[in-house]
């Protein structure tokens, strides 16, 4: 494994992060797709073996059971200071006030709680998961920033924003001398790649990494067209999956899972390698993050670090590509609502 710097930091991470999303108590979360704890070890330890040392969740994932099921795994498979442990917070973790959001008391209390669930003193990068605009930027920033200096936290990662709120965040950072983001935690993918209107050309402008989730949109760049809509998770996530993919581009979305099909094919790779090849071609991105439920995909996301495609090939994934998200037949505003809040910072057309 050629592992790589996390932006400008000196923290060297593997190119494929496991994403811990996938792990998790099923009656704790996700009942439909998610993998309990006996299932999940053996995927964490073969992504070790392989070389792998960055791992990313947050506290909400199954309530907590992901971090828990991720702390006891590294803990029994790996050394501590050989890997990168990554966790989120802001989504609601108990119900009533402060049980949520990105306020001084809600950090200071979750940074505690994800500590005594991954079983850890530290946490290696320590992100936002997603911005709270019930409370002051600066608040947010001063209080991560004190973790650092608490030893708590190594560094700051932040996660989908609009791009002029991720660089009023670096400049006061900046401006106060706190802790800065490292990392964003971006969508991108063939499928998706609004982000490189502003998002990425700030995050390369500014030496911030980015960790790419949904690298395989929900797996539909993982297989052919006529299977790539349907998934046990899609289905239960419901409508609320086709949110990222418009219908209105599905003409686009069937040429380039159709062309991931034909490079995979010559290379006689998975689409999956083939698709995440081309996401480690971009300089900004630093690792995607893989959600495996099965070692062969860890398998074939570790082959894609291997596979070197030609202008040609990049050329036939990139070329059919049509912009997203044309809301200009939606009419549904809770709809509209719903699309903004998942994907913010997607130029509209």
């Amino acid at each position: 494994m050629q592992y790589r710097k996390l932006g400008t930091t000196g923290l060297d991470v593997s190119p494929i992060a496991i994403g811990a999303m996938t792990y998790g108590e099923p009656d704790r979360g996700h009942p439909v797709w998610s993998k309990g704890e006996e299932e999940a070890r053996p995927l964490i330890k073969h992504a070790l073996d392989a070389g792998i040392n960055f791992f990313d969740t947050a506290n909400m994932y199954s309530n907590g059971s992901s971090e828990e099921i991720l702390g006891r795994a590294l803990k029994d498979f790996a050394n501590r200071d050989d890997v990168v442990i990554a966790t989120k917070l802001r989504h609601p973790m108990r119900p009533g006030p402060n049980g949520k959001g990105l306020s001084r008391k809600a950090i200071m209390t979750e940074v505690d709680h994800s500590l005594e669930r991954l079983g850890t003193d530290y946490i290696d990068l320590y992100q936002v998961h997603r911005n709270d605009h019930d409370t002051p930027l600066e608040e947010t920033l001063e209080a991560l920033s004190d973790l650092v200096k608490a030893g708590k936290v190594r560094y700051l990662g932040a996660s989908s924003m609009f791009a002029w709120e991720f660089a009023k965040a670096l400049n006061l950072q900046k401006q106060h001398g706190w802790a800065r983001f490292v990392s964003m935690q971006d969508h991108y993918n063939l499928l998706a790649r609004e982000e490189e209107r502003e998002m990425i050309p700030l995050c390369l402008d500014e030496g911030v990494g980015t960790v790419i989730w949904s690298p395989l949109a929900r797996g539909r760049l993982s297989r052919g067209w006529d299977d790539a809509r349907s998934t046990a998770r899609s289905e239960s996530d419901g409508a609320y999956a086709d949110l990222l993919y418009s219908p209105a581009e599905e003409e686009s979305n069937h040429a380039i899972i159709d062309a991931v099909g034909e490079v995979a094919a010559a290379h006689g790779v998975s689409r999956a390698t083939i698709a995440l090849a081309w996401l480690h071609r971009q300089p900004v991105v630093t690792a995607p993050l893989v959600g495996a439920n099965s070692t062969q995909q860890i398998d074939d996301a570790i082959a894609s670090l291997a596979v070197e495609l030609t202008d040609d090939e990049v050329t036939s994934l990139i070329a059919p590509y049509t912009p997203r998200y044309d809301f200009q037949g939606v009419s549904d505003e809770a709809t509209m609502a719903a699309i903004r809040a998942r994907v913010p910072g997607m130029a509209l057309r």
